[in-house]
């Protein structure tokens, strides 16, 4: 058996934790740079905020409804899940981190357990020791254990937060019950496609010939399905090497200098460059892109994006830096407002096996360097710089309505008045 376990309301209830006064009022949370809604309570839910709002479209609803809107806090978040998954792994040593809110447990052996308590007691340990409330499903299959998560989040009062999918009956049922567009692993796309063909609920796609499935949504369509059956074909993953890395971010404000520009584009490149030595590997192509304001029919718009290869594969700060200042040179444009950058390492390979080219090859030095320049900065706090890159400036974000970091930094531990 399979158990998905998804914090509810991820953000928003982190923001609550800190702060009980938001209990049952409607809370959201924004994107970097306070751009669009990207989490909200089910108060929220309730006033038709959709997900992705521009923020600055709905403010005026915002206002109307005492909306309390917060800016990301990545470091809260961050610790507060990793605080969550600790305890997850307390009950199974089979478990896969799916995202920031979201782990699948593999119950393998629990034969003679009771399932629904076994989830009951993991529900009430999570809440009582972080204040994050989650909902369990637990099915014979991960894409079952989705579906059985759902059940438990939106029939809260009568599962008590936890579902287990434990029968034939309880199977056909969630499928019927699931709609096309929810299930796990079907994007829009085809799920515009299955409508198509009157296909309208997770029981209906199960019931499609195997052929048919394979033919147009190819063998990862095939394995969906057979999963939704009940065939235990999606196992745990192990952590696995990303083959890509961006590091992209929309400006604070928006830029027309090529200086400023090659700032934020070299800083952008040091991050990237840090990234890849942090899980070993080199990148062989750096793809870097431009862009105005989409939102501001008043400007011209422009976009361009290049990519370079790399004279041989590296990952050293240094090199990085004078490709993105290579490509900026080539797509860069005056008279634009540019409103963000973006750099994206591409074909990765590990640092230990990587080719060395006949003509050219990195700088011994380089690496020397670079791990004492990340051994610095992660005493320093970052602090450590190239000289293509503001030494006065620090990454920053706009970030207006930011709540504290109470379990990450000393300054900002919670205060507690006892009388």
């Amino acid at each position: 058996m399979f158990a998905l376990v998804d914090c509810n309301n991820f953000y928003a209830s982190c923001e609550r934790v800190f702060n009980p006064s938001l209990n049952g009022k409607p809370v959201v949370v924004l994107s970097n740079n306070d751009g669009c809604v990207i989490a909200r309570s089910n108060e929220a839910k309730a006033l038709e905020i959709p997900m992705g709002a521009p923020a600055f479209k709905f403010q005026s609803l915002f206002d109307k409804y005492n909306v309390h809107v917060f800016s990301s806090n990545y470091a809260l978040y961050g610790d507060m899940s990793s605080r969550v998954m600790n305890i997850l792994s307390d009950y199974t040593p089979d478990i896969e981190v799916y995202s920031i809110d979201e782990s699948f447990l593999k119950l393998k052996g629990f034969d003679h357990f009771d399932l629904n308590q076994y989830g009951l007691q993991i529900r009430y340990r999570v809440i009582k020791a972080t204040g994050i409330p989650i909902s369990i499903g637990i099915a014979p299959t991960k894409s079952l254990a989705k579906v059985a998560n759902k059940i438990a989040k939106k029939f809260t009062s009568q599962t008590g937060g936890v579902y287990v999918m434990d029968s034939e009956v309880k199977r056909m049922k969630g499928l019927k019950w699931t709609k096309i567009d929810d299930v796990w692993g079907i994007g829009r796309r085809y799920a515009e496609r299955l409508k198509k063909i009157n296909i309208h609920n997770a029981w209906q796609f199960t019931q499609l010939p195997n052929q048919y499935v394979q033919s147009k949504m190819s063998i990862v369509g095939l394995r969906l399905k057979r999963d939704l059956a009940g065939e235990n074909i999606l196992d745990l993953e192990e952590t696995q090497i990303k083959k890509n890395i961006a590091v992209t971010r929309a400006f604070e404000t928006m830029y027309s200098d090529y200086d400023e520009l090659r700032e934020r584009v070299s800083t952008y490149a040091v991050r990237a460059a840090a990234k890849l030595r942090k899980q070993d590997s080199c990148c062989n192509l750096i793809q870097l892109f431009l862009l105005t304001n989409p939102f501001r029919e008043d400007l011209k718009q422009y976009r361009a994006g290049i990519t370079l290869h790399c004279p041989y594969p590296t990952n050293s700060s240094i090199d990085l830096i004078k490709l993105a200042e290579t490509g900026l040179q080539k797509i860069y444009k005056e008279g634009y407002q540019y409103k963000k950058a973006g750099i994206i390492v591409m074909g990765l390979i590990s640092q230990n096996h990587r080719q060395l080219t006949l003509f050219e090859s990195p700088n011994a030095k380089h690496a020397i360097l670079m791990k004492t320049i990340d051994r610095l900065n992660r005493q320093l706090a970052d602090k450590v710089k190239f000289g293509s890159q503001d030494l006065g400036r620090t990454w920053k974000m706009r970030q207006d309505k930011l709540s504290k970091r109470y379990t990450s930094n000393i300054h900002e531990l919670i205060n507690i008045c006892c009388r």
